[in-house]
């Protein structure tokens, strides 16, 4: 007996999440600049951000030129951007929150979304992200993403990523509701890949 076919949507084949992802919008813009890779990868988490959050969107990174429509949000009057990388001179979200609202603009926040091996190779190769200045989140817990191998101590996926700046913004409803999807999805997608649908 085949499988039935899978939703188009969330890619499950046997029970449908879709209705379940909240919706809303955020005082910032999330850009998710994606390895190439993760477009193949069913484990990929920042689809369901691009999905919930309406100012949020997908560019594709390449390594010998940035991508156009990414590089128009950098350079536009309405943004402050910020790349998503812990360092020295990293501010919080409400510090860029703080600073982009003192000058009428509002945070362009920029998600290396790929491995932290692949996220490593983007900035590295890539000098235009390196003239960026640096935000970085504050988790208050571990990840709890199960959905791949040799996931290294620390690092979250990126929805998991997209949940915490949507708390630090100071929403905090909202951000429950994506973090409950989020773990309700990864035992649907475990259950799913194990052939059938999620017992409760």
């Amino acid at each position: 007996m085949s499988a039935p076919h899978a939703c188009a949507g969330c890619g499950l084949h046997h029970q449908c999440v879709c209705h379940l992802l909240p919706h809303f919008d955020i005082p910032a813009h999330i850009a998710l600049l994606m390895h190439e890779n993760e477009l193949t990868r069913d484990t990929n988490t920042g689809q369901w951000l691009i999905k919930a959050i309406a100012s949020t969107s997908q560019h594709i990174w390449q390594r010998k030129a940035p991508c156009p429509k990414l590089m128009a949000l950098i350079n536009s009057q309405q943004y402050q951007p910020y790349l998503l990388f812990p360092s020295e001179e990293s501010v919080t979200i409400e510090q860029a929150k703080t600073a982009t609202q003192a000058e009428q603009k509002r945070p362009l926040l920029i998600i290396l979304d790929g491995t932290w091996q692949e996220a490593g190779k983007m900035l590295r190769k890539s000098a235009w992200l390196a003239e960026l200045p640096h935000v970085h989140i504050q988790p208050n817990e571990q990840s709890d993403y199960q959905l791949r191998r040799n996931q290294q101590q620390g690092h979250l996926c990126t929805l998991e990523v997209g949940t915490e700046i949507v708390k630090e913004l100071g929403l905090i409803e909202p951000a429950r509701q994506l973090s409950d999807f989020f773990h309700y999805y990864m035992r649907a997608f475990k259950a799913d890949k194990s052939g059938h649908a999620l017992k409760d």
